[in-house]
């Protein structure tokens, strides 16, 4: 009776197992398509290219936006201006005027 119940368990585990698609092995060839599947696959990727024209072009996303607020946002989108150096002589506070 054992020997039974084992036997059934393991037929149990199998059956997914062999419900899955076939895979094709080492030196198979895929079958060869039908003209209606051909159709099918043409209409798929036509639809497919439709689908993608359709969607609308969008903005560039700032996922930070709301956390810097909207002054921050404009700033950093704005180009840096070169900080121009002064001389030393500028820097020490004498006048020359």
């Amino acid at each position: 009776m054992h020997k039974i119940a084992v036997a059934v368990l393991l037929a149990l585990m199998a059956a997914p197992a062999l419900a899955e698609e076939h895979m094709l092995g080492p030196g198979e060839e895929p079958k060869a398509k039908t003209a209606t599947q051909k159709a099918d696959d043409e209409r798929a990727a036509r639809a497919y290219q439709r689908s993608l024209n359709n969607v609308p072009d969008q903005k560039a996303v700032d996922p930070w936006g709301t956390a810097r607020g909207d002054d921050a946002s404009k700033k950093s989108a704005a180009p840096a201006k070169p900080v121009v150096k002064q001389s030393s002589k500028a820097k020490s506070g004498s006048t020359a005027n």
